[in-house]
This record gives C-alpha cells, sequence and structure tokens, in this order.
C-alpha cells in the first residue's frame, strides 16, 4: 500500500491518520537517503543461478561517490546505509530461494 492509498483508504473510511502506519514515499527521507539509494541502485548486481543475490558489486562505488559529490563527513553514513540495504536484500533472496527449495522439497 503506498502512502496515497492510505490517505484515500482513511479519507473513505472516516478514520484519523495514524501517521506510524502511514507508508513513507521517498520523498519523506532527508536527501541523504535518496542519495543512498540513488547510488545504492546503481551499483551492478552479482546475482548466481543455485545462491540468487549476493550482494552488489563495489567495483563503481567510489566513482558513483564522486559523481554525487559525496563529502567525506558523509560517507561514513552512506556506506553505512548501503551495506544495510545490501544485507537486508541479501537476506530475503535467501529466504525466497529457501522457501522455493522448500515447495519443491514438498511437492516430490
Amino acid at each position: 500500500m503506498t502512502k496515497d492509498q492510505y490517505l484515500r483508504m482513511v479519507e473513505q473510511t472516516g478514520e484519523e491518520i495514524d501517521w506510524e502506519r502511514c507508508p513513507p514515499e521517498i520523498s519523506d527521507f532527508p536527501d541523504s537517503v535518496i542519495t543512498a539509494l540513488n547510488i545504492y541502485h546503481s551499483l551492478g548486481d552479482r546475482i548466481y543461478p543455485d545462491v540468487g543475490f549476493t550482494g552488489k558489486d563495489y567495483t563503481n562505488l567510489s566513482f558513483l561517490i564522486d559523481l554525487y559529490a559525496i563529502e567525506d563527513y558523509q560517507r561514513d553514513w552512506l556506506l553505512e546505509l548501503i551495506i544495510w540495504l545490501d544485507s537486508h536484500n541479501i537476506r530475503v533472496s535467501q529466504e525466497a530461494i529457501k522457501a522455493e527449495y522448500s515447495k519443491m522439497k514438498r511437492k516430490s
């Protein structure tokens, strides 16, 4: 559900908006988070058939940091966020592969 869908649903039901339950949009985040997301999505993926997503390819990271003119004091925050995104996406990929493997195992 998007933020717009949530707000329309609340309006139709006459409920009060619960901002804790309202899904955020990209514009709700600070510019540093949006920049980190842009850099993260610009990195290449490392995907293997039997293993799935194993993380991003960081080969071009320094180029992207220079391209986005990231200051030295911002790099720690940027790298922390990129590493968190990477570990989250690896975990999601591995859980999906395990679920598929279990589903195939139950069928046979």
